[in-house]
């Protein structure tokens, strides 16, 4: 096999499996794992897949402002939305951040919860503007645009202040043993802080976050008490599951 059918095959295992490991794609290709890691090495170098110990992720979604993110998966974020919506009582304190999926969440919310929502997200807040018994609470923090979410060392101190029922977390990316991740350390910092004031964590996933990962890790993917997903792949889901995450899909 040419090197380059040996790449291609590798890409379309990584599509099918998500993850691969270089001792398993030695074996399977009949090759040295030196020349599986030359290929895993080269591909991560193209910007094709990202290299971890012992083997290779697939890229997640590439990272886009909020802005762009509104329309990628409208219809499946939505979907997750609904599901969520259904572990929301009336009196309950969330903390929600910044993220696409947690804005079609917020426009989910029925208009009569009564609730008090702490959140760092500007749009989250106004999108709460009709909700006349939703106390909103917002964080302050030094903007970060691309995300559209406050950041920073006010925000974390605002946090020390709170306990909350549930936190509504968005995922940039995840993967079972890596844990989740985001590419900007801010925001991973403030993710950590809103983790630990709240007593369970709620994060919608779309199927193309799962298994992926970025540079600035938050937490184990066990911190999250419920993950909501359109996935479909049940050997996929039974990792997560077998760290006491509750799935629904």
């Amino acid at each position: 096999m040419l090197k380059q059918e040996r790449q291609d095959f590798i890409l379309e295992i990584l599509d099918n499996e998500e993850r691969v490991i270089a001792s398993d794609l030695s074996q399977r290709l009949d090759v040295s794992e030196d020349t599986i890691r030359r290929d895993l090495k080269e591909l991560d170098s193209l910007g094709l897949i990202k290299r971890v110990h012992s083997g290779a992720l697939r890229l997640g979604p590439p990272v886009q402002d909020f802005t762009k993110r509104q329309d990628v998966n409208k219809d499946i974020k939505i979907e997750l939305a609904k599901k969520a919506v259904e572990f929301i009582k009336d009196d309950m304190v969330l903390v929600i951040d910044s993220g696409t999926s947690n804005l079609a969440f917020v426009n989910q919310l029925p208009l009569n919860l009564k609730a008090t929502v702490i959140t760092n997200s500007p749009p989250i807040a106004m999108a709460l503007g009709s909700h006349d018994d939703v106390e909103v609470i917002m964080l302050g923090g030094t903007m970060f645009k691309e995300s559209m979410v406050n950041l920073g060392v006010e925000t974390i101190e605002a946090l020390n202040t709170i306990r909350a029922d549930m936190y509504i977390m968005g995922v940039h990316k995840i993967d079972c043993s890596i844990g989740i991740s985001v590419p900007s350390i801010g925001e991973a910092s403030v993710k950590r802080k809103m983790i630990e004031v709240s007593n369970d964590v709620l994060s919608m996933v779309t199927s193309d976050k799962l298994n992926t990962f970025a540079s600035h890790i938050i937490a184990p993917a066990n911190v999250l008490t419920y993950m909501i997903t359109n996935s479909k792949k049940n050997d996929v889901l039974a990792m997560y599951e077998s760290q006491q995450v509750t799935v629904i899909n």
